[in-house]
């Protein structure tokens, strides 16, 4: 009986390696096929006219398409396990392979096996591409230099009332410029806003404990709303409390920022910083951004299961309509994200509802599937 099982568990080992094989070398060439299809019609449009118009090198044009892998990959690694096992599965039941190994008694799922282990050896890679490599990516193609425009702050008194008003018209990584300061006055008023200063100054820099402002016009304000005074500053300072200025400092060059520049440690903090500063849209942005880079990893596993589950089907049956409800379901869940984005940060949907909608979603559609194929 030991002889037995142990031939037993050599053959299913044996199975188990083809079945991998299969299923990696048709994810390997759906993931090629599908970073080109992504990357050729703008991206690699745009580099060929650069080029050919001398504005960059061969050198610097190949490099430019390489940093551009990472964030395609990060989307294409569970297109890619999803074809791939459909393709694998769809052979093996035009074959009447499936059909004998569940004849001899293995069960669905324990054909499955092999391909779940890849998913999730796959959704740990693509939580390192989305949490490492587009970041980095990202940063060497300039795309978080933290310039911008249009940057506004409340400074709030403990009592959440409106202190100071900072405006900043445009900015970069390493200064400010045409920033306006309003001072609001200390009597409330229910059908006006007062102030008892404006200040105007055309540059200025974040320094270790504030941010001093550079030739700087105050025009002081009475309780009429007049102007009583003018005064000059070669500099003037605002936000003189380190915690608080690099605070306002981070919100402000982090505004213009894409989510893929950040890590995940970068998002959860800044996110943080977004909720403390009483930024409710941005924050429930983030926030559920933060939770799509660990839940968007699980579609390899769900879309590995998917695959199998569509690939398989009578000898003689139609093989279009698993590749078609698979492309369906892609095309679904990727032109659905910024509309879930969308109910989150207007507050329709939590984050963590928003982000995980779309999983939820994947689950049912295994059980609906397994159901109708009589898995």
């Amino acid at each position: 009986m030991e002889m037995i099982n142990k031939i037993k568990n050599f053959k299913l080992a044996l199975l188990d390696k083809f079945i991998l094989s299969q299923v990696l070398g048709a994810t390997l060439v759906c993931l090629i096929l599908f970073i080109i299809v992504w990357i050729a019609p703008e991206t690699l449009f745009k580099v060929i006219k650069k080029v050919l118009n001398d504005h960059i090198s061969i050198y610097t044009a190949l490099k430019l398409l390489m940093l551009e892998i990472p964030k395609v990959l990060a989307k294409a690694i569970p297109v890619g396990i999803l074809l791939g096992s459909i393709f694998t599965f769809d052979r093996l039941s035009k074959n009447s392979e499936l059909s004998i190994l569940r004849g001899i008694g293995l069960s669905f799922n324990r054909i499955m096996l092999p391909v779940i282990c890849f998913g999730i050896v796959l959704s740990v890679f693509c939580y390192i591409v989305n949490d490492k490599l587009v970041p980095i990516a990202s940063n060497k193609l300039g795309e978080s230099k933290g310039g911008g425009s249009h940057f506004v702050y409340i400074v709030e008194n403990p009592d959440k009332t409106p202190k100071q008003s900072i405006i900043v018209s445009n900015f970069n990584s390493k200064e400010m410029y045409g920033i306006t300061v309003m001072n609001f006055a200390n009597e409330n008023y229910s059908d006006v806003t007062t102030f008892k200063s404006i200040t105007f100054a055309p540059k200025a820099k974040k320094l270790e404990n504030n941010w001093e402002l550079y030739d700087v016009l105050m025009y002081e304000i009475d309780e009429n709303g007049v102007y009583k005074k003018v005064s000059h500053f070669d500099k003037y300072s605002i936000l003189e409390d380190k915690i608080q200025s690099q605070e306002v400092y981070d919100l402000m060059l982090n505004a213009t920022r894409k989510e893929r520049v950040f890590t995940n440690h970068q998002i959860s903090k800044y996110a943080k910083l977004l909720k403390k500063a009483n930024f409710s849209d941005e924050y429930r942005y983030f926030k559920t951004k933060l939770y799509q880079r660990y839940l968007h990893p699980l579609t390899c596993i769900l879309f590995a299961i998917i695959g199998c589950m569509l690939g398989f089907s009578p000898p003689r049956s139609q093989r279009l309509v698993g590749f078609t409800v698979a492309v369906g379901m892609v095309f679904g869940y990727y032109i659905t994200l910024p509309f879930f984005d969308l109910l989150a940060q207007k507050g329709v949907l939590a984050p963590f509802v928003s982000a995980s909608l779309p999983m939820i979603l994947f689950i049912i559609s295994i059980f609906i599937i397994k159901k109708v194929k009589d898995l």
